[in-house]
């Protein structure tokens, strides 16, 4: 059985993380993504951000965004490289980039510039700030947009200073929204014959993922702040708690875990007394809760609230990346996968089909062989790579 995405295929002028991770997502499932670099520049820079290496100009950065791709070279700013790029577009579905968002109208990526060349063609923008507007020029990353969108207010401790999240989410949510939105413009497509522009910016995707908390705002007023031991806003027990040797997340996102949990911990009563019983009660006894927990918790270890849990109250270890990764579940799971000579995670879709295991592509791997997949002869394509635009 083949992929789902087999047949798909993308031109990708992309580097670092947000959009090559989009891509990943889709060459994960089968489709071909032919990756765009510039020569000049010595490629993605993502190659180059250490500080742990394959081999030089190798980086194991680099290769957590790139798997299962092709890598083409080709000089856009070369005025030759619009031919080539004319060429490539004919035979893809789809072109997808990453690009500040006044540099696709000026690179000719855009579906006016393309169209001519396929008329099917989607083309999918992820920028900073959008393609229009005041920001278009202004270069944009993760943690500027965690700042602007209020995330730093809301991670941490309520008296410690703001916060970012430890990882790059806006980078991975945006680089998400990007592939879905090239897969729906793709599918349109198909039905219809027309291509067209579809745009995600890290921006929107950052103040998108407000989510529930800007509803709150826009409509009761509620400027929400940080929680103690990052606690829920409005549903206790959902927080850290203390146990013998350190402590265990508890999520009673439902009514029915709360007498659950009432009950393993050796205090059925509480299920019934009125200060607990529904979750605005708790919510309004959040600290005298949160205290009689702490009590009860203390008297195990967090291996030991786990294996009594067993599942019936939703609770998990603090782990670090290294207990995360070392997890016997991760092994369970099959999550850890080689690709070539790295070890990754494996991505989260399950298909019966095969899944795609090929390395990171080196510089330029692909470039002869995609130019002559469009048509170009060895003598054009030797003629291009000595005028520097592949």
């Amino acid at each position: 059985m083949l992929p789902v995405l087999s047949g798909l295929r993308v031109i990708a002028v992309e580097q670092y993380g947000a959009g090559p991770y989009g891509s990943m997502q889709l060459a994960d499932l089968g489709a071909e993504i032919i990756k765009i670099e510039n020569p000049a520049d010595g490629g993605d820079m993502a190659r180059r951000v250490g500080p742990h290496f394959v081999a030089p100009e190798d980086s194991q950065f680099f290769h957590s965004f790139n798997r299962n791709k092709k890598s083409v070279t080709l000089n856009l700013k070369k005025p030759a490289a619009r031919g080539v790029l004319h060429r490539l577009v004919s035979q893809a579905d789809a072109l997808y980039d990453n690009l500040r968002g006044d540099l696709p109208a000026r690179l000719g990526l855009t579906y006016a510039d393309l169209a001519p060349a396929n008329p099917r063609l989607v083309c999918a923008h992820l920028s900073a700030y959008g393609r229009d507007g005041s920001r278009s020029h202004w270069p944009g990353y993760d943690y500027l947009m965690q700042a602007e969108a209020g995330y730093l207010s809301l991670t941490g401790e309520p008296d410690g200073p703001p916060t970012r999240m430890g990882l790059s989410l806006v980078d991975l949510m945006t680089g998400l929204f990007a592939a879905f939105a090239l897969v729906s413009g793709v599918l349109a497509a198909r039905q219809s014959g027309q291509g067209r522009d579809l745009d995600v910016s890290l921006f929107d995707t950052a103040t998108q993922n407000l989510a529930y908390l800007a509803t709150w705002y826009l409509n009761a007023g509620h400027a929400q702040g940080r929680e103690p031991r990052s606690g829920h806003p409005s549903l206790v027990p959902s927080q850290l708690y203390r146990t013998r040797d350190g402590f265990i997340f508890l999520m009673c996102n439902k009514e029915k875990f709360w007498p659950i949990l009432c009950e393993r911990i050796g205090h059925p009563e509480w299920a019934e007394d009125a200060r607990f019983r529904h979750f605005r009660d708790r919510h309004a006894n959040r600290e005298l809760v949160n205290r009689l927990l702490d009590e009860a918790l203390s008297a195990r270890t967090t291996t030991e609230w786990l294996t009594h849990f067993a599942g019936q109250v939703p609770a998990a270890p603090v782990n670090d990346v290294k207990q995360a990764l070392d997890s016997a579940f991760v092994a369970e799971r099959s999550l850890l996968v080689d690709y070539g000579p790295v070890k990754m995670v494996r991505g989260p879709i399950r298909d019966n089909a095969d899944v795609p295991l090929a390395t990171a592509p080196a510089l330029g791997a692909d470039t002869d062989e995609v130019l002559r997949q469009c048509g170009f002869s060895d003598g054009e394509i030797a003629g291009l790579r000595a005028d520097h635009v592949i």
